[in-house]
């Protein structure tokens, strides 16, 4: 098997998580159910973190290995707060995952990840596969979703648009991966990251968003 074989394999393998910049912060969206090939594992699975308090990440793929990058990551960002009496700017998180998941590609990290952000250089969403390729995006979907989510986002998504007026694009961009995507579904998670720091949408928030 290629390494192009086993990445293909790793994001259309579940989940559908979504990364998008606004003008004024940014929103990281995903579906919460968790599976193992055709088995339903988990319905109300974590696929979000909060990183600091400017800072979060989406993961996709083997579970164990996301959350070890979440806890690797994490526990840099707060060293590198308590050494340096500042936080830790988007796009060197960003390169901690990617070096880690470089680092491993003999044998990888079964992880693909979403890590967004606002540092004193605005707002910024970065992309990793499961090799350490780094990219920067405005829009980005993963998963088996994200298709469908891109016919939403690409339709609608604007990058001048604030997060108040993304947000409703989001929730129907995951509702939609949900509905026809059998390994995205039972319900979803939106984090806003902005200059009031990290936030997750309450389930009545949610639900408004759906019924608008």
């Amino acid at each position: 098997m290629t390494n192009n074989d086993l990445e293909k394999r790793l994001v259309l393998k579940g989940t559908t998580t979504i990364g998008v910049v606004c003008k004024d912060g940014v929103i990281l969206a995903s579906d919460t159910r968790v599976t193992m090939g055709f088995y339903v594992a988990h319905k109300h699975g974590k696929k979000i973190y909060k990183i600091d308090d400017h800072i979060g990440m989406t993961i996709a793929g083997s579970v164990a290995d996301a959350q070890r990058t979440v806890d690797i990551v994490t526990a840099n960002a707060q060293l590198y707060k308590i050494n340096m009496n500042r936080p830790m700017p988007v796009n060197s998180a960003a390169r901690i995952i990617a070096n880690l998941l470089f680092s491993t590609r003999y044998v990888p990290f079964l992880a693909q990840v979403l890590v967004g952000g606002v540092d004193d250089t605005g707002p910024h969403v970065f992309s990793l596969d499961p090799f350490g390729s780094l990219t920067e995006e405005k829009c980005v979907a993963t998963g088996s979703g994200s298709p469908i989510a891109y016919g939403v986002l690409e339709d609608q998504y604007k990058e001048d648009m604030s997060v108040e007026e993304l947000l409703p694009i989001i929730a129907k961009a995951v509702g939609s991966a949900m509905k026809r995507d059998a390994a995205s579904g039972d319900s979803f998670n939106i984090a806003v990251i902005d200059g009031n720091g990290y936030r997750e949408l309450t389930d009545k928030e949610k639900k408004k968003l759906l019924h608008n």
